[in-house]
């Protein structure tokens, strides 16, 4: 059965950190590229940070670069997203997705690359991070 699992989320004051992880089993994330993303109560989805495989390459939206940071260990199959400095508005459900190319595919926003939600097939059931004092 094909799967991804996303852990590590909670609640976290402000200026605090935490680590998602993104398992899969079923199949090999090697030839995947992994993208996170978040959706907030009344908002889109959004793309936080996307890896490739092939060259892990990185990408990350504006508003968490410098404080978040994604990670493969393709050993474990699991790719990991470090967040720091959180802030309130980081707080949404947190999603990472399978997109079946070597390369992340990413879109230019006129300041960042991002990845796009609708490119990415597989998706875990998100794990809830909640920033506040």
């Amino acid at each position: 059965q094909v799967q991804l699992v996303e852990s590590g989320g909670g609640l976290v004051q402000p200026g605090g950190s935490l680590r998602l992880s993104c398992a899969a089993s079923g199949f090999t994330l090697d030839y995947y590229a992994i993208g996170w993303f978040r959706q907030a109560p009344g908002k889109e989805r959004e793309g936080v940070s996307c890896i490739s495989s092939s060259d892990g390459s990185t990408y990350y939206a504006d508003s968490v670069k410098g404080r978040f940071t994604i990670s493969r260990d393709n050993a474990k199959n699991t790719v990991y997203l470090q967040m720091n400095s959180l802030k309130p508005e980081d707080t949404a459900v947190y999603y990472c997705a399978t997109d079946p190319f070597l390369f992340a595919r990413t879109y230019y926003s006129g300041s960042y690359y991002y990845c796009h939600h609708a490119d990415f097939g597989s998706w875990g059931q998100g794990t809830q991070v909640t920033v506040s004092s």
